[in-house]
């Protein structure tokens, strides 16, 4: 299979001047049509002449496994939309985004754990929101690494960029565990960091419906487009841009799940856009059934299995409300991101003319929340006519589920509490938790106030060690 060209596009986020820019560019070079990217990237899907690459300088054309060049993904197109941590405002990540100057080696995401629609763990650098302003959990899981690994310090967002340099730099001496990349990263770049006073708590959500025509306050709405063969045409797009103009909307946001919205819609412009959208003959609210999906770019067996599967489920009536679907293969390299996985299976060498179907495995993320990055083997090697009746069996026992483990997360009402013992700077009002020690002074974990040196600074404000008094925590 071809690899087609990608645009990097930093966060999912483009102005509507970009995006008619990319559209005009994509005429040029004799598509109709253009795609977009479970990376939030936008996908030119056909083959074109890279010749006339040098009339679009304002394009980086790149095929990642060839030119080792990734896309950042944020959860920026989740901002007034969804729930979200009180300080990670729209302007924020634009800010944040914006510092990333380099073209990355390495898949970067930058997250709210508060939302659902991006995923937080698929990329091997991943920064995830804090309560505190400004800092950001940091999650690796670099080239060769089987499993994620939490860095043990909060990362401020103004030093994002140069620790992520730094991570790509030191690659060449294949770091093995999180120690290592800290110590090798302090040692190459001065930084803010903050010690790490709590774990991260990713509450559940069910997954959102992002598809039509919202309300967003009083006298906005936001628009989200899905089209099920993921190709979108360019006049459409064209079009749509000069509506954005007209309506002063500055950004558009590109989703993982190979769909866009569009955030500011004017409640005087509403019933404008709902006849632009009919002139053209789009179609919104598409069944939950098949928008929730991921499967590999212009795979047309995948497309094709997809749509075996969600046939079977509207024939019989089955709900996937919060659910997600994955289709991949024994090759892949992508992180899986959803609920459910169908993972295609290699075919055993043979000789001579006999064909062998294939055989697919079924498995599921534990809870059902891919964000636990843990999945379940639920059976192995079955034919595709099987399938159909295993995922309606994975999605009942998803709903027998839903209303037991999860309510501890959705109703913390029924959570005990927990008292903890910490010490607070009275400067800055930073914690130092004894379960946690200080990563930035190089203080490990379990290590008792009253051992620390007398010479121990806060790593925020540098304020003394008397500056601390004792503090309980109720969690």
């Amino acid at each position: 299979m071809i690899e087609p060209y990608r645009l990097r596009i930093n966060g999912g986020v483009l102005s509507p001047g970009e995006l008619k820019y990319i559209c005009e560019a994509a005429e040029a070079l004799g598509l109709d049509t253009i795609s977009f990217g479970s990376r939030q990237d936008i996908i030119f899907p056909e083959e074109i002449d890279e010749s006339k690459f040098s009339q679009f300088d304002k394009i980086q054309f790149v095929k990642p496994k060839r030119d080792g060049v990734e896309n950042i993904v944020s959860s920026y197109v989740s901002t007034e939309i969804l729930p979200s941590t009180s300080w990670l405002t729209g302007e924020r990540y634009l800010y944040v985004l914006e510092q990333f100057k380099h073209n990355p080696k390495l898949r970067i995401n930058v997250t709210d754990p508060k939302q659902k629609l991006v995923p937080l763990f698929t990329g091997n650098v991943n920064f995830i929101a804090s309560d505190h302003e400004d800092y950001w959990y940091l999650y690796l899981r670099l080239p060769g690494w089987e499993k994620t690994q939490m860095y043990p310090v909060l990362i401020y967002s103004w030093d994002m960029d140069k620790i992520e340099l730094a991570i790509e730099n030191i690659l060449i001496e294949e770091p093995e565990t999180i120690e290592t990349v800290f110590d090798l990263v302090i040692d190459a770049v001065e930084t803010n960091n903050r010690t790490v006073d709590k774990p991260l708590e990713v509450p559940f959500y069910p997954f959102p419906y992002y598809e039509g025509m919202n309300r967003i306050g009083l006298d906005r709405y936001w628009l989200g487009l899905y089209w099920r063969n993921n190709r979108y045409d360019i006049p459409f797009l064209k079009a749509m841009c000069d509506l954005c103009f007209e309506n002063k909307i500055g950004k558009i946001s590109i989703t993982p799940w190979k769909s866009f919205i569009v955030k500011g819609i004017p409640l005087h412009s509403k019933l404008k856009w709902e006849k632009f959208l009919g002139k053209f003959g789009i179609n919104v609210r598409h069944s939950m059934l098949e928008m929730n999906w991921h499967l590999p770019v212009n795979d047309k067996e995948a497309l094709s299995l997809k749509k075996y599967l969600v046939t079977n489920f509207d024939q019989n009536d089955i709900s996937t409300y919060g659910l997600t679907f994955g289709i991949t293969s024994y090759d892949s390299d992508t992180y899986n991101f959803t609920s459910i996985v169908v993972e295609k299976n290699r075919q055993p060498e043979i000789k001579g003319d006999f064909k062998i179907r294939d055989t697919f495995n079924l498995l599921y993320a534990k809870n059902f929340d891919p964000n636990t990055r843990d999945y379940i083997l639920h059976v192995q090697d079955v034919d595709k006519v099987e399938l159909p009746g295993l995922l309606m069996e994975l999605s009942q026992l998803y709903f027998e589920q839903l209303g037991t483990e999860r309510d501890e997360v959705i109703q913390p009402v029924v959570k005990e509490k927990t008292e903890q013992e910490v010490y607070q700077c009275q400067d800055c009002m930073t914690i130092y938790s004894e379960a946690f020690g200080d990563k930035t002074k190089n203080i490990p974990s379990n290590t008792s106030f009253e051992s620390l040196p007398e010479t121990y600074e806060c790593s925020l404000c540098e304020a003394p060690k008397s500056s601390y008094k004792k503090k309980i925590l109720v969690r």
